[in-house]
């Protein structure tokens, strides 16, 4: 089903083909949406720089343009206002056939690609040995929305998580635990998390402080990745008990994704040297083997080298991210990755994108995309932290936002004076706490910081997860005082007569077009807020429209707005990974 926007450029193309072959030379797309409603719902503004083109007045290409664009039986006839801006006004009756179409579309209007092209998105990725901390937060978030809008356009998307789980650190944790707690190496769950990450910080103050131990640990590594039988189960016991903690996490995000850490690629490391060796790329520098950038330069000028290979024969993180973008192109069949990362590690990426370019592992830069993101601060405008000054724990910010979900939940009830389950308490709780933060994260412009309130991010009221949740759960009440099942009704006559149902109309059209403007931003705030606009329009349509007193053919009319309304509101937030309530 072609979106009303698609379908208004199309036929201004054809307008415009026969009378000025030229305008392909133009930006499109031709048509837009109208900057001002009072104009009117779109707009074309191609008559002024066909101006320029063609050395004529402007309004003159307008009128030419109007006499020949065919659009009798979708707007009103258009109009010209100023140097040449054409408006449209779409007709009540058109918007209506378009709804009914909506209405018998599953996708929501929302048209699937042409071909199965595969995509890598590359999130999450926290730590072995670590707990995930609210860093590991918006990663995990943003990565996991544009994964199911993918998904939902029709590509083959492969969620990778590329967890920390090899280098230097195993060498030092393994030292450490064989001295004061070798069961732990030989026994599965021996420890819990919260035990290894203690500790893990009193492996790395020993290997800062001590010497001899530090050595000790480095020779660890070099039998870890000599494939010593002993280390190496060592190292699979640590990796599985973080794993186990992770998946806790996942499964509260309602996260999917599939594992493949650093180690995975640790053979194909030899690959990558002699691959930049034989592409002339390497020098040594200090003992090192590096691959000199362009752009990149130090204080003195001179260009900074990228480091694929220590002086003591290990490799980089920049080794592993090639190995991996090469496996990733080639065994994975990948046409475009996608790595979802905070903004701090946008020249890392820069860097190596360049290397992978030199080396012909990347032929088309356009297959690589840095999907990158700003901080989490507290309401102190700050890096947000425990008082204590430590990182917030995942786990403990998750409990806090269901724990406060309850409380909300339960002074609305007594308020109410309403008996309700435990069941239901534990459902709404559960539901509106993890959907408030993940709404509240991708709400925002991922390229910037934001402030994390959880009374902000819980209220009824303003753009948050429990406004949307509610907005849906009126429906559904709609649905139960009614006694009507949506999923029965059949297709009829959608009448717009009040303006609140044209601009609900209106706004419910718009969606194919969101979805597909995510797609190509890679920004899900634009999904949140068309269905926070949409809301809106709802909530006004509904306190200006009675639904269940109005006589029919009004009241079936009205219900199906409300069953579309309620149908796109559901597919969006399932979007950004959060279910809704039939009642809240």
């Amino acid at each position: 089903m072609a979106s009303i926007l698609t379908q208004l450029n199309d036929h201004f193309a054809q307008a415009l083909e026969g009378q000025f072959p030229s305008y392909i030379t133009l930006p499109t797309p031709l048509v837009v949406p109208a900057s001002n409603p009072k104009f009117g719902d779109f707009q074309c503004n191609i008559a002024l720089p066909l101006a320029k083109q063609l050395g004529q007045q402007p309004r003159a290409i307008a009128m030419e343009i109007v006499d020949k664009v065919n659009l009798t039986g979708i707007c009103e006839p258009l109009t010209i206002a100023g140097p040449g801006f054409i408006n449209l006004k779409l007709l009540p009756d058109y918007l209506g056939e378009q709804l009914i179409k909506l209405q018998q579309n599953q996708q929501l209007g929302v048209s699937l690609v042409k071909g199965k092209e595969r995509i890598v998105v590359d999130f999450s990725s926290p730590n072995i040995a670590k707990e995930m901390h609210v860093g590991h937060l918006r990663s995990t978030i943003i990565g996991d929305c544009l994964a199911r809008v993918l998904e939902f356009r029709g590509y083959d998307v492969l969620r990778l998580n590329h967890v920390g789980d090899w280098g230097t650190q195993f060498g030092m944790l393994i030292t450490y635990l064989k001295e004061v707690y070798p069961e732990a190496l030989v026994t599965a769950d021996a420890l819990d998390i919260g035990d290894l990450v203690t500790f893990y910080k009193q492996a790395k103050q020993r290997f800062d402080q001590d010497e001899q131990f530090r050595e000790a640990s480095r020779q660890a590594v070099v039998a870890l990745q000599a494939g010593d039988a002993e280390n190496i189960k060592a190292w699979q016991l640590l990796c599985e008990q973080s794993r186990q903690e992770f998946q806790l996490i996942y499964d509260c995000l309602d996260i999917a994704i599939e594992e493949r850490g650093e180690s995975f690629y640790n053979p194909f490391l030899p690959g990558v040297v002699e691959l930049l060796q034989e592409k002339d790329l390497l020098v040594e520098d200090n003992g090192a083997q590096c691959v000199f950038l362009d752009g990149f330069t130090n204080k003195d000028g001179d260009r900074l080298p990228l480091i694929v290979q220590k002086s003591d024969g290990g490799y980089n993180y920049a080794t592993t991210d090639l190995a991996a973008l090469n496996y990733r192109l080639t065994t994975d069949g990948a046409e475009k990755i996608i790595y979802v990362t905070d903004a701090g590690q946008a020249n890392h990426f820069a860097q190596f994108f360049q290397v992978a370019e030199k080396a012909d592992i990347l032929s088309d830069p356009s297959q690589v995309v840095h999907v990158p993101f700003g901080l989490v601060k507290g309401e102190d405008g700050k890096k947000l932290k425990t008082r204590a000054g430590d990182t917030i724990r995942l786990k403990d910010l998750l409990t806090e936002a269901v724990t406060r979900a309850r409380q909300d939940l339960e002074t609305r009830l007594t308020a109410e004076e309403r008996q309700e389950t435990e069941e239901f308490k534990t459902e709404v709780a559960q539901r509106v706490g993890i959907g408030a933060v993940k709404y509240a994260d991708l709400s925002q412009n991922r390229t910037s910081d934001y402030v994390f309130s959880f009374d902000k991010m819980l209220a009824l009221q303003g753009n948050t997860a429990p406004y949307m949740l509610y907005a849906y759960a009126r429906i559904q009440s709609i649905s139960r005082e009614g006694g009507i099942d949506f999923a029965q009704m059949d297709s009829g006559e959608i009448m717009l007569t009040e303006p609140t149902e044209l601009v609900l109309a209106k706004s419910l059209l718009q969606f194919a077009d969101v979805i597909e403007t995510v797609e190509t931003s890679l920004l899900p705030n634009r999904l949140c807020d068309y269905l926070y606009e949409l809301s809106k329009v709802f909530n006004r349509f509904y306190e200006n429209c009675p639904v269940l007193k109005a006589s029919d053919p009004q009241r079936r009319s009205r219900l199906l707005l409300c069953d579309l309304t309620a149908r796109t509101l559901k597919l969006g937030l399932s979007l950004l990974g959060i279910p809704v309530l039939d009642r809240m």
